[in-house]
C-alpha cells in the first residue's frame, strides 16, 4: 500500500533543484510500491532537508554535506520496511 510521503526543500538560490530531482528520481525508483508521493518543496538558506512523512531524516546543514543516494535510500528502507533488501545500496 503506498502511503509514505517524502519531501525534499532545496535551495532555490543555491541552484540545487537538480540535484532535489535527481534525488526524487532514485527514491521514485527504489521505493515505487510505497511511496504515494515524492514533493520537491522550494526553499532558501541553504536548505537541502529530506523528511519522511513529516520527520526530518537527513539535514544538510546538520550533517555538513549533501546525502549519498545509497544513504537515504537505507535510511527510507529503515523506516519503512527494514527487511527489504537494497541490492547494491546495502554493500
Amino acid at each position: 500500500m503506498k502511503s509514505h510521503h517524502i519531501e525534499l526543500e532545496y535551495c532555490t538560490q543555491c541552484r540545487w533543484l537538480l540535484r532535489a530531482a535527481w534525488m526524487a528520481q532514485e527514491l521514485l525508483t527504489t521505493f515505487e510500491s510505497d511511496i504515494e508521493r515524492v514533493s520537491l518543496v522550494p526553499g532558501t538558506g541553504g536548505i537541502f532537508e529530506v523528511r519522511l512523512n513529516g520527520e526530518v531524516i537527513f539535514s544538510r546543514k546538520q550533517m555538513e554535506r549533501f546525502p549519498e543516494s545509497k544513504e537515504l535510500k537505507q535510511l527510507i528502507r529503515d523506516r519503512i520496511d527494514p527487511e527489504r533488501s537494497l541490492g547494491h545500496s546495502d554493500r
